[in-house]
């Protein structure tokens, strides 16, 4: 299959470089039976490749199985991973096959697989090296012959370093890895998505289909979708059941868009948390932008009526290669502080206002309550 008969089989709406490329990796690989492990942030639609690779495998005619690896309890993992023998444990009536045992001869799906716990990452490693398991409460040595592809939205390398995750085993698994960029980063495929989503609604319900004006389609892709494309298709669906008016502009449009928060995202896979910083940083910086503004406005009514500032009513830096709509030479009573300095006495005047409520300022602020203790013990506001 090509890549067009690939989207049009599962569904896969898009045209941009980095999509493409996780789908031919996909399409290559399929033919092997190397480990993959996909990577990306939560409902990017990871899930779509696995399924690609073993529709395009030679195992396509056998049983395909995902796996929630989060969603099972750990006192239980084993048990479904590898099964268990009867009276091996309180609740095993009988005998019971595991997924590496149903799956023999096709391909097993391990979603948010850095969430295994060690113990079950030794048995999932022996799997994986040697095709052996070991049923819960037997001792006898089973073999399997089962394709592996995992996916995670965490950053394995750092699980390893955290001690969290087998170095063994992020070797073993990772042997081909594919990344599924984040909506943010595909605005080209972000309207055809919407469309994809609102028709399909439409159809299944027999309404109307929704159709944006050229602001909201500006304001569509101008968002930064924190909950990707799992997140553009719910607003989808929640503007094609409760709007009436079937043509939605950029205000109607906005009420179903949270608040563009960059440091509410997740980490994208293999950063640090330097993104989150940035984005607390950025939104503070907003705020003594916005207060500049102010401040300017201020300054220039002042001068305009005849009355001469004492002193400007905030210390807030200015860089004199912006435009600020007032002549540079009228602009004589602001101190320049840092941006450091500003955040400082920013977050000092939010914690006063109130009362010493570190959620209360934080909301103020614009970010969140564990950024707000980050940032105090940075700039030693302890």
């Amino acid at each position: 299959m090509d890549l067009t008969q690939i989207k049009d089989r599962f569904g896969i709406i898009g045209n941009n470089p980095e999509l493409n490329r996780a789908l031919e990796i996909a399409k290559q690989v399929a033919a092997t039976d190397l480990s993959v492990v996909v990577t990306g942030e939560s409902g990017v639609g990871k899930e779509f490749i696995p399924q690609v690779i073993h529709a395009n495998s030679p195992r396509k005619h056998n049983v395909y199985i995902a796996v929630n690896c989060g969603a099972i309890p750990e006192g239980t993992i084993d048990s479904e991973l590898f099964g268990h023998e009867k009276g091996s444990f309180t609740g095993a009536t009988e005998t019971r096959k595991g997924y590496f045992e149903e799956a023999n001869g096709g391909t097993l799906f391990l979603d948010e697989v850095a969430e295994l716990p060690l113990g079950t990452q030794v048995r999932l490693l022996r799997v994986l090296q040697t095709g052996e398991f070991i049923k819960v409460g037997s001792s006898k040595v089973q073999k399997t012959d089962v394709r592996v592809i995992a996916a995670t939205n965490k950053n394995l390398s750092r699980a390893v370093e955290a001690g969290k995750f087998r170095e063994d085993l992020f070797y073993r698994l990772n042997t081909v890895p594919i990344k599924i960029p984040p909506l943010r980063e595909r605005k080209e495929d972000i309207y055809l998505l919407f469309r994809k989503f609102v028709s399909d609604f439409a159809e299944k319900y027999t309404v109307p289909t929704i159709r944006l004006t050229d602001d909201a389609i500006a304001m569509l892709e101008a968002y930064r979708w924190p909950g990707n494309v799992r997140q553009l298709k719910s607003v989808a669906d929640q503007i094609s059941v409760l709007e009436t008016n079937r043509v939605i502009d950029a205000t109607i449009l906005a009420k179903y868009l949270p608040a563009d928060r960059a440091d509410s995202l997740p980490v994208r896979t293999g950063e640090s948390n330097s993104f989150a910083d940035y984005g607390a940083d950025r939104d503070i910086i907003f705020k003594i932008l916005f207060q500049l503004r102010q401040d300017v406005d201020e300054l220039k009514d002042k001068i305009e009526s005849g009355v001469a500032p004492v002193s400007s009513p905030r210390h807030i830096m200015i860089d004199a290669n912006q435009n600020n709509d007032v002549p540079e030479k009228e602009v004589t009573s602001v101190d320049s502080l840092s941006i450091q300095d500003s955040n400082v006495e920013l977050i000092k005047k939010a914690i006063e206002k109130h009362g010493g409520r570190r959620k209360a300022a934080a909301e103020e602020l614009g970010i969140s309550e564990r950024t707000l203790y980050r940032k105090i013990k940075e700039y030693g506001l302890e």
